[in-house]
């Protein structure tokens, strides 16, 4: 079984953007309830029209308890950004503990079909473009693509050079994502054919700069 804490483990210098977080379990109700309404709002209309206003009234609050929890409108979206980055990265893990993860290959994946179910399954999904993708601690390579490749060098033999193949995994999973957020625009459902050529550009690309790397991981 993958070490799943190297994908969920959390930066605690992170700012978080909740203004008070909740201690108990009906405070932890509420927040959920906000940023649900908040997700709603975000497939409906966009997130450049929600409001504090708008997710009071879906979520059938009062203004005062949105603003318990969020001082304005920007940090209910980067709140339910933090959220489905959390459940993208959850899914990834869980989706990781039941697959049979043969070469180093199959994480990479099964993290872009999470990243299609996620499209599919969690409303407001889409809110995490609303910024800009966090840094690694080396400030270069995307967060979620340097734990990815953490997960993969402590699980299998590579041989390719680790800052080298950090850096194709990072643009590969870049490509990937930017496909299968297009695919949803396009469709809601996911259009099959950029969802098809994600996986494709992905594969082709990691097989052309890793070579050996990408041969011996995968026979598909």
């Amino acid at each position: 079984m993958p070490n799943i804490d190297l994908l969920l483990g959390a930066d605690p210098s992170r700012k978080r953007s909740v203004r008070t977080e909740p201690t108990q379990r009906r405070s932890t109700q509420r927040l959920d309830a906000l940023l649900d309404a908040a997700a709603e709002i975000v497939d409906e209309t966009g997130f450049e029209r929600l409001t504090t206003q708008m997710v009071a009234e879906r979520a059938g609050a009062s203004i005062g308890t949105v603003y318990r929890y969020f001082p304005d409108r920007v940090a209910v979206l980067h709140a339910l950004r933090e959220r489905s980055i959390r459940r993208f990265r959850e899914r990834v893990a869980d989706e990781m503990e039941q697959a049979e993860l043969t070469t180093w290959w199959d994480v990479v994946d099964v993290a872009l079909d999470a990243g299609a179910a996620l499209y599919r399954d969690e409303p407001g999904f889409s809110v995490v473009h609303l910024s800009r993708r966090e840094a690694a601690a080396d400030g270069v390579d995307p967060e979620f693509a340097d734990r990815l490749a953490n997960l993969i060098e402590a699980e299998f033999e590579l041989e390719a050079d680790s800052a080298e193949f950090r850096f194709r995994l990072g643009l590969a999973i870049e490509l990937g994502d930017a496909l299968i957020s297009r695919a949803f625009e396009r469709d809601p459902s996911g259009d099959e054919r950029y969802l098809a050529e994600a996986k494709r550009l992905v594969h082709h690309y990691l097989a052309e700069h890793l070579g050996e790397a990408r041969a011996a991981s995968s026979a598909a």
